[in-house]
């Protein structure tokens, strides 16, 4: 005779907490929930609410330079370690989960304008205003004394630099862009394409043979590490500071410009960005793509962080605080996690990738419960009260009045263009969309 035993997982029916009370199971029939529209969008409120409750990004800062910082660089290989020069020529190594400087050194005279790591993570590269590029270990010295593994002097003041993802190899930019190899105290190719000079220079991450480079005269310039020539240029109608690749998509390349906005381009067709991302109410100065592709965030001279969506031409937040002055560099943790922001007043900032998160482990029904918030959010996103607490946001006053008048700027254009347009011949004044308007041309 055989005998069937039913038999029940207890994390079905027990609680974590009290185990003496049960869970209730719930049958989905919509027929038994005549009310659960209207319940559902109580719950999406009350998350909406919580989340701006909760949104606290700050985290901590980084004390300990005497002057602005002027770059920031991740280490490939540990989350826990960063890099950050300063205008005095300082370089500091940093602990980040304990917030203090492991190493300090006096590396060039005047500003640091440039920090790269090797792939390995086992050296660094730092260039500044006295002509030489330095090469430094990542471990401590045993005798105390903070000496380069090798120096190179150039002919010109290095304006940045940055390593090849995989070769022994790293670029600079100047007065040209050179190509050097680790091995080698002279470049062994050069770029040049009639500019007075070079702001900035970065690798892609996918195609690791094309570097992008933003020049005094406008430019965005693309080259190819295997020819000779540099491949294609995009000249903008105000000059851009940075540019940052897209880690996923291998074309894709967002650039921060004066003109206060951020271009997103696909490098296969320069005629027009894929999308223009406002908000910022002065010059952006540096950028940088979160390791999922998806986002990236900007600092801007208007003394805040932004956070761009690759696809929304708005920010999704905005970060700041009362004393932080211009920010100057930015990056994005390997974690997507954090942000890191250095700016004048000698401060480096940590804050959250998403401001309402929780640090730490979350338990099973904590998990549960956030994803169940989101989804509700997402839901009655378009909702008038939900969107309107959801996108509500505290900001300096001279970022918000900066911000009416630049909207008032931009519609009183507008309504000049469509009065000139209305009574002039047909044609005469062709519509030019927002996209196209900062493109002023493409050489190749």
């Amino acid at each position: 005779m055989r005998v069937k035993i039913l038999s029940r997982n207890p994390s079905e029916f027990r609680r974590e907490t009290k185990k003496d009370i049960q869970k209730v199971p719930r049958n989905y029939d919509p027929s038994l929930h005549p009310f659960e529209a209207p319940r559902e969008y109580t719950r999406a409120l009350n998350a909406a609410k919580l989340e701006r409750v909760f949104a606290k990004p700050f985290v901590g800062s980084l004390d300990g330079h005497s002057e602005g910082v002027h770059c920031l660089c991740k280490h490939p290989k540990q989350l826990s370690t960063l890099l950050s020069g300063a205008y005095d020529g300082e370089l500091k190594l940093w602990n980040l989960p304990r917030r203090e400087c492991t190493r300090s050194i006096q590396a060039h005279d005047g500003f640091v304008r440039g920090i790269c790591c090797h792939p390995n993570g086992e050296y660094f590269f730092s260039c500044g205003d006295d002509k030489i590029i330095k090469q430094w270990s990542m471990a401590s010295p045993t005798d105390g004394q903070e000496e380069p593994v090798n120096s190179i002097v150039g002919k010109h003041i290095f304006q940045s630099i940055d390593h090849h993802w995989k070769n022994n190899m790293f670029a600079t930019a100047g007065e040209t862009v050179d190509i050097w190899d680790e091995e080698r105290s002279s470049p062994v190719r050069t770029f040049t394409w009639g500019v007075d000079s070079i702001g900035s220079v970065k690798f892609n991450p996918v195609e690791t043979h094309l570097l992008g480079a933003t020049a005094q005269d406008r430019s965005i310039i693309l080259y190819d590490m295997r020819g000779a020539n540099p491949l294609r240029k995009v000249i903008l109608k105000l000059r851009s500071n940075t540019i940052a690749w897209n880690p996923m998509e291998a074309f894709i390349f967002t650039a921060a410009n004066e003109d206060y906005n951020l271009y997103t381009f696909d490098m296969r067709n320069l005629s027009e960005p894929l999308n223009v991302h406002m908000d910022h109410v002065s010059a952006v100065l540096d950028v940088d793509y979160s390791p999922t592709g998806k986002e990236f965030v900007s600092g801007s001279y208007d003394k805040t962080i932004r956070i761009f969506s690759v696809d929304k031409s708005h920010s999704r937040e905005i970060y700041h605080t009362k004393r932080m002055q211009r920010v100057v560099c930015v990056k994005w943790s390997s974690d997507n996690k954090y942000l890191l922001s250095g700016s004048d007043e000698m401060n480096i900032r940590v804050w959250k990738a998403k401001a309402s998160e929780k640090l730490g482990a979350l338990q099973l029904r904590e998990k549960a419960a956030f994803n169940y918030n989101e989804k509700l959010k997402e839901k009655f996103a378009h909702h008038p009260h939900v969107k309107r607490i959801i996108r509500h946001r505290h900001i300096p006053r001279p970022v918000y009045t900066a911000a009416i008048e630049h909207r008032t700027i931009k519609y009183s254009q507008k309504r000049k263009e469509a009065n000139r347009r209305a009574h002039s011949k047909a044609g005469a004044v062709p519509y030019v969309g927002e996209r196209k308007k900062s493109v002023v041309g493409e050489r190749k």
